[in-house]
């Protein structure tokens, strides 16, 4: 029950919460960078599509990722738990990788991609929540966490140039496993209950409204 609380003190991140939360970032950039860099080399060289399909598929990266924020500031704050949610997000995300390597046409694999980026992208703002909220400094243990994001993007990707599985839908299948093995690790995570427990849901909030006070 003590990892349920946010750190407030000045000392340090216990050593096993540091660990999980050095591989939670690790395993969830190593899925991001299991397909992203590669996915056009497989759309247009295995499944044929052209330039401008490859680029709607592409495109689906960034949709989700203006919708995701949305999903997150309702739920996620609000009813679970962001490691539950993570774990969730997670499992559905390795389904839906698996069956991309079962489709071939453009309009099963755009549909598939964009429903999975729906699921994957918020949770790179979830691992950053569950993180800063069991942090007694972020300035000062973030970043010597979410560096070993950085180091499963780069090691991810020398794994898929070593396979040399560019042009395959085996790097979804790397990918979907990958998946697995978070959502399981997930379970794992400090206790991160939901910041908006039991306040009012406003529009505002969720679309982040007050978030342009900033500029």
């Amino acid at each position: 029950m003590a990892e349920q609380a946010t750190f407030t003190g000045s000392g340090s991140i216990p050593l096993s919460i540091r660990l999980r939360l050095s591989l939670m970032m690790f395993l969830n950039y190593v899925i991001w960078g299991a397909w992203y860099v590669t996915i056009d080399t497989y759309l247009t060289t295995t499944l044929h599509f052209t330039g401008t399909q490859a680029g709607a598929v592409f495109g689906t990266t960034a949709l989700a990722s203006m919708i995701s924020p949305f999903f997150v500031g309702l739920f996620a704050d609000r009813f679970f738990s962001s490691e539950r949610v993570l774990a969730l997000l997670h499992l559905i995300g390795a389904v839906l990788l698996f069956y991309v390597t079962r489709v071939g046409s453009f309009s099963a694999v755009y549909a598939l991609m964009f429903i999975y980026c729906l699921c994957y992208f918020p949770t790179i703002a979830l691992t950053n929540s569950i993180a800063l909220q069991h942090m007694s400094n972020a300035g000062r243990d973030f970043p010597l966490i979410r560096v070993f994001g950085t180091f499963g993007w780069i090691g991810i990707g020398i794994t898929i140039s070593i396979l040399a599985v560019e042009k395959s839908a085996s790097q979804f299948l790397i990918a979907a496993v990958a998946s697995v093995v978070m959502a399981l690790f997930s379970l794992t995570l400090p206790h991160t209950p939901p910041k908006g427990k039991g306040k009012e849901i406003r529009v505002r909030d969720i679309l982040g409204l007050d978030a342009l006070v900033m500029f």
